[in-house]
């Protein structure tokens, strides 16, 4: 008579231990598919959009493990968020992310990592605040969706930044080498070399590497405007240009910008400096009074209590 109650109770205990088996393994199966399977075969689609994602699955993990739920987002952003991915396009271009990446593509990346992370908050949330915490918890999934796309913004200024320190010194060693007599294209490659590993010289690489292969020096100095995307570099390439076409040498041009940029970022040291004066105002104030309460605040704390205020 027992021995159906014990069966039953077994059968109970197994069940989850066997989902939470069949949970590791199907992640196994998935992680282990990701990682081995080849190249997808050409299609139906262009054969540069296959290209991309080939090149995009090797150089990135995420994308290759998680490709058909990021292509399915990607397809929802390119209605739900077209007027924003051309801006986000332009700081993954800035911020010196690999160029495989379509703006939709790395949008859909944060919103799956902030779906990943939605259990954690809804777990926290409830634990803490009861069931109104999923309220709190999905403000925190749109959150890390901000601070995700806040992230590349930042990243994408900070390395144009560092890329307008150090261009007036590769612009120097430009000039020095054509002066030297160097052509423009064995400058460049020996600017690059010099520079390696900065981002001012990818950047300087993808246009002598555009021009090796068959582009204009117009065509790729442009391509590289469009991909910075600043008016002071805009500006630079602009009137590189300009004196290209009215027949100015490229030392004499490149001796100029150097100069320029020079010249701006003084003044833009000379603005911070400015504005330091106005922007320690307040936090003077506030230690100011803060010395007059600690100097003060006994003898108004013991004249209180000796009753000659009270």
């Amino acid at each position: 008579m027992t021995t159906p109650i014990f069966a039953a109770v077994d059968l109970q205990a197994m069940l989850p231990s066997a989902a939470i088996g069949l949970s590791l393994f199907f992640a196994a199966w998935w992680v282990l598919r990701a990682l081995v399977t080849e190249d997808i075969p050409q299609g139906a689609e262009w054969r540069h959009d296959t290209n991309r994602i080939n090149e995009l699955r090797r150089v990135n993990l995420s994308y290759r493990l998680f490709q058909p739920l990021i292509q399915a987002l990607a397809r929802l952003n390119r209605g739900a968020f077209r007027e924003q991915l051309p801006e986000i396009q332009r700081d993954i271009s800035t911020a010196g992310i690999p160029r495989f990446w379509l703006a939709e593509e790395y949008l859909a990346r944060a919103e799956l990592i902030a779906v990943m992370l939605a259990p954690v908050y809804i777990y926290a949330a409830i634990h803490l605040m009861g069931m109104t915490g999923i309220v709190f918890a999905l403000i925190g999934v749109m959150l890390t969706v901000w601070l995700l796309r806040n992230r590349l913004r930042r990243q994408a200024r900070n390395r144009l930044l560092q890329i307008k320190r150090r261009m007036p010194f590769l612009l120097d060693l430009l000039t020095l080498l054509m002066e030297a007599g160097s052509n423009f294209l064995q400058a460049m490659a020996q600017s690059v070399r010099e520079f390696e590993g900065h981002p001012v010289s990818v950047e300087f690489g993808r246009v002598l590497s555009d021009m090796n292969l068959g582009k204009t020096r117009t065509e790729a100095f442009r391509a590289m405007q469009d991909r910075l995307n600043d008016d002071e570099i805009t500006s630079i390439i602009g009137s590189i240009l300009q004196g290209e076409d009215l027949g100015t040498p490229l030392a004499q041009i490149f001796r100029t910008q150097a100069d320029v940029l020079r010249l701006k970022r003084t003044q833009r040291a000379e603005t911070l400096a400015a504005e330091a004066g106005v922007n320690m105002l307040l936090p003077g104030i506030l230690i100011m009074l803060s010395t007059v309460l600690i100097i003060l605040g006994p003898f108004v704390i013991s004249f209180g209590f000796s009753g000659l205020l009270f």
